[in-house]
């Protein structure tokens, strides 16, 4: 089980990030561009979930490189990702914090983070500090 505090301190533990808020909600951004946001129901999504019980708790969407990868992830069966009619063509998924593992949250924020950061950024990461 994860919160928004966790996913800030995962978020902000990778460079050149930074927090702030967008349209009420708690943003991460790399470079200026979002990576991860809170992302509570609207009416509209709640509307959606007719009968059903939409997922309860802190809600965090994250952005994938792609459609492709999207689609990947909501089938890898990590618990807590899904998706909901009005993320349809976006490439981004949902994430129930508390459904998720603290490790699958890290991965997800980690990808999230690759898709949009620069890539010389993005590289110099995933190289890890010089000897």
């Amino acid at each position: 089980m994860a919160s928004l505090d966790d996913a800030g301190a995962i978020a902000l533990a990778l460079p050149d990030t930074s927090e702030g808020v967008r349209h009420g909600n708690r943003t991460w951004f790399v470079n200026g561009k979002v990576f991860a946001w809170e992302r509570p129901f609207s009416n509209a999504d709640i509307k959606r979930y007719g009968s059903d019980t939409p997922p309860d708790g802190p809600i965090l969407a994250v952005r994938v490189l792609d459609l492709q990868e999207k689609e990947v992830l909501l089938a890898s069966g990590v618990k807590g990702l899904f998706t909901i009619p009005h993320f349809e063509g976006f490439s981004a998924v949902l994430i129930q914090l508390r459904s998720v593992g603290k490790r699958a949250l890290k991965r997800c924020l980690l990808d999230a983070w690759l898709a949009i950061a620069p890539p010389a950024l993005a590289e110099e990461h995933l190289r890890g500090p010089k000897p």
